[in-house]
């Protein structure tokens, strides 16, 4: 009888999965084909990108699944439930978590390591005419075997890492060697995946601060802002349109008399035929959003984008504050650096942690609000790539534009975007730590009893699951195991949280002191070919 509530209580965590699951695959088909040039669409790269990013984003929503179920063993009185109450029974169910862990996170490694640079290269050899499609293959994998070598390297440092004391200076080579044997076999590998996720999770880091803190800041102040008058735009264009064919003329009546042009006028004329063939091409999309019904559509939805910008910026101060509170927590309380600025439990009153705490017992709130912080992350990193590009250090590699984006660019854009939502479980650590480590857990404390006239009368009192909790009374969470296995990578992330505050306060500046963005913003480029008018233009 025991084990009908047992399976009643997965059922329901893992059915809750699974519809979220079928949400995030729709959500990624979606997402890639608004972005996917139709001039050069791939196959394989479409499917590659759409499971790339609905793994990652798959991942991300196993937290709560994890959470849900570490919280279920237990009544809100501290005591374990029927089916909970065998340590055995237990350790099943956290095996199961881990295990979907080991397999998602191992898929990750081959995506970031193997699949993505395969096709990335592939398709980066098929630009040349003369390479036919075995040189194609051979090429492409001999540029992956750089990175299966930096994947393997990650999970060998990993997995010989010691995480215990080593033995003392009188040990032999041979107890030492021994040691580190026990230390791989003893941990079933999961310092080596921690390790290579941690090193990834590194990479997500400087992408959350680069493009998730301008994208959080960008995407609601253009809702609130709104974009420029399309008509106003039309008289504009019209306007400098004229202006340069007026210089044109003005050029080219200087060679009349059969005189040629100095090389300088040259340069110019041909700078401003180029400029001409930009505005033109400008001219024909502002005449079709003019003619357009989305367009009219959205300006009657103008007030519904304004409060949805109010309240992208509300939830965007209200992560702010909670990450402040949460370093400022860690600073005051936490060990320092030697012990990776870990806590357990919070000091510091945290609204987003109180309010997870919450909703938890009243499933699957919980989960829709972590799904929900996902995607908002996933939306402003979006927006964040979509106005800055993909930039390697000072260079442009590039543009994120609907329906003109590159088989490359969209598997560099969901590359990014795996990593960016790597590294929110971090973040959602840094945002809610009690949430995250123990869900809502309470253990039972026995109290001497203050009415009792006998020394030996107790009183139970329940307690939120903390650090000080017994062992066998409080389960932490295998996400919690994942993200704090080794101190350093805590440590690193701990600043980057500082970096991410400051790169949000900068991008809302920026952002403030913009004006207005085009209706037809990102569509038309000067390095575009007049062919591309195709994909707007009919």
């Amino acid at each position: 009888m025991a084990d009908q509530p047992l399976l009643a209580e997965s059922a329901l965590g893992w059915s809750i999965f699974t519809c979220i699951l079928l949400v995030i695959l729709a959500f990624c088909w979606v997402y890639i084909r608004k972005f996917q040039s139709r001039q050069e669409s791939e196959v394989v790269s479409t499917i590659t990108a759409i499971c790339a990013l609905a793994i990652a984003l798959i991942t991300s929503a196993l937290l709560p699944v994890d959470i849900f179920l570490v919280s279920f063993m237990k009544y809100p009185n501290g005591t374990y439930k029927e089916w909970a109450a065998n340590n055995e029974t237990r350790g099943q169910i956290e095996d199961t978590v881990l295990y979907g862990y080991y397999t998602l996170y191992s898929i990750i490694l081959f995506c970031v390591f193997l699949w993505i640079p395969f096709v990335y290269f592939y398709y980066e050899e098929r630009d040349d005419d003369n390479v036919n499609r075995c040189s194609q293959v051979k090429n492409a994998l001999k540029y992956t075997v750089g990175f299966a070598i930096v994947c393997v390297a990650l999970l060998l440092i990993g997995a010989f890492v010691p995480l215990d004391p080593p033995p003392g200076q009188n040990s032999t080579q041979w107890e030492k060697v021994q040691y580190l044997f026990e230390e791989l076999g003893s941990s079933h590998g999961l310092p080596a995946l921690s390790f290579s996720i941690g090193s990834l999770t590194l990479i997500g880091m400087l992408a959350v601060i680069t493009y998730t803190a301008y994208g959080m800041s960008v995407l609601p102040l253009n809702l609130i802002k709104g974009t420029r008058s399309v008509v106003y735009e039309r008289l504009e264009n019209t306007e400098d349109i004229d202006e340069v064919e007026h210089q044109i003329e003005k050029l080219k009546s200087k060679c009349k008399d059969g005189r040629p042009l100095s090389s300088r006028d040259r340069n110019n004329l041909q700078e401003l035929e180029g400029k001409l063939q930009v505005l033109q091409r400008r001219g024909r999309h502002l005449e079709v959003a003019e003619r357009n019904c989305c367009t009219k559509v959205g300006s009657a939805l103008r007030p519904f984008k304004i409060l949805l910008g109010i309240f992208f910026i509300l939830v965007a101060l209200l992560f702010t504050v909670a990450l402040f509170i949460s370093n400022l927590d860690k600073a005051l309380h936490s060990a320092g650096i030697s012990s990776g600025f870990i806590i357990f439990g919070t000091n510091l009153t945290n609204p987003l942690n109180e309010l997870l705490l919450a909703l938890q017992p009243v499933f699957p709130l919980d989960y829709i609000l972590i799904t929900v912080i996902t995607m908002y992350f996933v939306i402003t990193s979006m927006a964040g790539i979509r106005n800055m590009g993909i930039w390697f250090f000072w260079i442009r590699l590039y543009k994120i534009r609907p329906k003109k984006t590159r088989p490359q660019a969209l598997l560099f854009l969901c590359m990014i975007l795996l990593l960016i939502v790597l590294h929110t479980s971090y973040m959602i650590y840094s945002l809610a730590p009690q949430y995250v480590m123990y869900g809502s857990q309470k253990y039972l404390v026995q109290m001497p009893s203050a009415g009792s006239t006998s020394g030996n009368a107790t009183l139970a009192t329940t307690r939120t699951c903390d650090a000080d909790a017994p062992e066998d009374q409080c389960t932490v969470t295998r996400s919690y195991l994942f993200l704090h296995k080794f101190w350093f990578f805590s440590t690193i992330y701990y600043f980057g949280n500082w970096a991410f505050i400051g790169a949000f306060l900068i991008g809302l500046a920026v952002s403030c002191c913009r004006g207005k963005k085009s209706v037809i913003e990102g569509e038309v480029e000067a390095d575009d070919s007049d062919l591309s008018d195709d994909e707007y233009v009919h």
